[in-house]
Formats: structure tokens, sequence, C-alpha cells
């Protein structure tokens, strides 16, 4: 080694503060973890990333058997994965499932800031509990604003599956996602 460091101290390529930056913005972008809103902090290689994926490349799956058909449903789904292993936590701790996303907020890796917005990009999210005599449960969708072979509806329950549908809103008789 040449004595150089990363951002972080340790010993690497050398680089700056805004080195990391763009490295951990990639990272996020390519994980689905935020939305189109949030490009507004980084510079014009993360923005020209975004774009270029968003503007009707082929999609690359992110981890085999990965069921997305687009960058948007892939980010849509990861929104669906975080709600249910946070609501899967928060039934384990409480005995029951949380009855709104911002109570859900901050259980796991699921945010007050996920918890306020039901605008997820090319998506809308639909939340509900219920509680019945013998049961109780949630149920969550997340629709999307223009329906096409790249932008299925999604829908879950506190079972876990993820529902897909191409042709409508999906629900619980639309076929298991892989």
């Amino acid at each position: 080694m040449d004595g150089a460091s990363n951002y972080a101290g340790n010993p690497g390529k050398a680089g700056s503060r805004r080195d990391w930056h763009e490295d951990t913005a990639k990272t996020a972008i390519l994980c689905g973890t935020f939305s189109h809103g949030d490009v507004s902090n980084f510079g014009p290689v993360e923005r020209l990333g975004q774009v270029s994926s968003a503007s009707g490349g082929t999609y690359q799956p992110k981890f085999p058997g990965d069921p997305a058909h687009s960058e948007s449903e892939a980010q849509a789904l990861g929104y669906m994965r975080v709600v249910l292993r946070a609501q899967h936590t928060y039934q384990k701790r409480h005995g029951k499932y949380a009855e709104s996303l911002s109570a859900l907020a901050g259980t796991g890796s699921f945010t007050k800031r996920m918890a306020g917005t039901k605008d997820r990009g090319d998506y809308t999210v639909s939340f509900r509990s219920h509680k019945g005599k013998d049961d109780e449960g949630f149920v969550l969708t997340l629709t999307p604003k223009k329906m096409d072979a790249d932008h299925r509806s999604f829908y879950a329950e506190e079972d876990g599956a993820i529902h897909a549908d191409n042709q409508k809103a999906a629900d619980a008789d639309s076929p298991k996602l892989r």
C-alpha cells in the first residue's frame, strides 16, 4: 500500500468524502432504497445512473431469482419486503400487527420517511389493518400509476406472500411471486 486511505480511514483506494458519498448513493440506487426525490442531494453521476436505468434499458436482476420486471418493480418489491419484515417483527414484540404504517415506523428498517408518503415513484401504497373475531392482520398493496408489462400491481397479507397481477389490481387470488 502507498499509505492511501478512503474516506472512512481504511486502507484502500485514495478518495474523498465525495467518493464515499457517490459509492453510497450508487449502492442505494442499486438496492432500490430511495425514491426519485432523493437524488437532489447527489451529483450528476448518481442522477445519470438513475435516469438511464429508468429510461427503458433492459432490466438487470438484482439477485438470483429476482421476480421484478423493471427497476420500478424492484423498488416496489423492496418496499413491500421491508414492510412485511417490519410487521413480522412488530407482531413478535407486541403480540399484534401495527394498525398503520406510521405505527410501524421505526421497526426494523422501516422508517418514518417510508411511512410518511403513499407515493413510491411509479407506485401508490395502500395499507389497511383488519380485525376479525378470531384473527387480525393487514393488507398491503402497491398499485402502479400506469399498469403495463413492467409495472404489475402487488398485494400482500400477514402470511408474507406477495401476489402480482399485470391485468388488474392484485388481490389474494392473484398468482404468487416465485
